[in-house]
């Protein structure tokens, strides 16, 4: 079974599936693919502190993006095969690499090979970078995602990179972006009518601090996906970045992104029903503003 949606602006194309929890997987057994791209610049300049409003950039490099790419399922898991997900991948990988992101990607990767992808990467030293970006793609449901034998806990995979495990990313913006559904509810959407700091030598901050989750739809619902075009969320997320990067913080392009999947998309399906709508949602602990550079 598959479900499916179009863009309010086309008329004809293949249906998109929702990355949900009950489907019948096509079983796989592709194996990890890492990438590295775009290294980091040497390590001999140091970082200014300018305006206190605005995270630092001024590091030698902006970072890692771990991408994890599940597409293919354990028959036991009941998942079924994610047309469209390389789609979304790929998408990420050329948009954070422009960013000036070192990128790893690591495909079909089980539960345990997540964790143990997210502890290696929240080991390594990252002092010379200004963030971290991790992108999930995958089945889910409400706080888990799925590997491709079973289910994880997000905030597990999140807890590798928490302050007192990863220390050379404290105080830096650690942002996760995760497409895949979190439950079985869908929006039936509604008709609308269109018209200075005191400096001091030490500081203590909270663990969870500096971290933001954009999840590709509100809790309980799914997330739909379409096989050629890829998912709402990521291209919308990837679209959007590519315009407004060093002019717009983070939380405006996210809010752009919201605006976008909500408005330009609505199901097309066999099941449940058709003209569905989603909502991407967005957790910030962010203390200041992040901006791409340009």
């Amino acid at each position: 079974m598959a479900e499916v949606s179009r863009t309010t602006e086309e008329q004809s194309r293949p249906e998109d599936s929702v990355d949900t929890f009950k489907w019948l997987a096509a079983a796989g057994d592709v194996k990890k693919v890492e990438e590295t791209a775009s290294t980091c610049c040497s390590s001999d300049s140091k970082p200014v502190v300018k305006d206190p409003h605005r995270y630092n950039m001024e590091y030698p490099c902006i970072g890692t993006c771990l991408i994890i790419n599940n597409k293919n399922f354990h028959r036991s898991t009941k998942m079924d095969f994610r047309e469209g997900t390389d789609v979304d991948a790929t998408s990420v990988q050329k948009t954070f690499k422009r960013l000036g992101y070192k990128i790893s990607v690591f495909n079909d990767q089980s539960v345990e090979e997540m964790k143990r992808q997210m502890e290696r990467v929240s080991q390594e030293d990252h002092s010379q970078s200004a963030s971290f970006v991790c992108v999930l793609l995958s089945h889910g449901k409400e706080g888990v995602i799925y590997g491709t034998d079973g289910v994880v806990s997000i905030d597990t995979l999140i807890g590798y990179f928490k302050g007192y495990k990863c220390l050379s990313l404290v105080g830096k913006p650690k942002l996760f972006f995760i497409q895949a559904c979190r439950g079985s509810a869908v929006d039936d959407g509604v008709t609308i009518e269109t018209d200075s700091v005191e400096e001091q030598t030490t500081e203590k901050i909270p663990v969870e601090a500096d971290f933001l989750y954009a999840y590709s739809t509100a809790p309980g619902y799914f997330s739909w996906r379409n096989p050629l075009k890829g998912s709402w969320f990521i291209q919308s997320l990837c679209e959007t970045l590519e315009i407004f990067k060093g002019e717009l913080d983070l939380m405006q392009i996210l809010t752009r992104v919201n605006n976008k999947v909500a408005r330009h998309f609505k199901s097309f399906s066999n099941f449940p029903v058709s003209n569905k709508k989603q909502i991407p949602c967005i957790v910030s602990m962010l203390t200041k503003d992040f901006y791409f550079p340009k």
